[in-house]
């Protein structure tokens, strides 16, 4: 569900800044009111995005805070599975290195 929520906010936020940028590139071409008007919503679309980019961090912050959590709850609930977890990958990632 989450993972569902960073990427529709990602997408939203990529679709944002298409739209900011199409709107400045006609803001450039036209004069006046009108060059007033598109840069205006343009800078709208650009709040919105660093709104959300915004929202996109604490959502992550939060996952990752979960995330430490979970594991420290794990490894003081189990703490000789989390030392053979962790020997075992160490070994591992020794042999890998050794073989080169």
């Amino acid at each position: 569900m989450l993972d569902a929520n960073i990427n529709a906010v990602r997408d939203d936020l990529k679709t944002l800044m298409k739209d900011a940028q199409l709107l400045f590139t006609e803001a450039a071409k036209v004069s006046g009111s009108k060059s007033e008007e598109l840069q205006a919503k343009a800078m709208e679309l650009l709040d919105r995005a660093i709104s959300d980019a915004q929202h996109l961090k604490e959502i992550g912050a939060e996952k990752g805070k979960r995330i430490a959590q979970d594991a420290d709850s794990y490894v003081h609930e189990h703490p000789w599975q989390a030392i053979g977890v962790a020997a075992a990958a160490g070994a591992l990632i020794g042999m890998l290195i050794g073989r080169r």
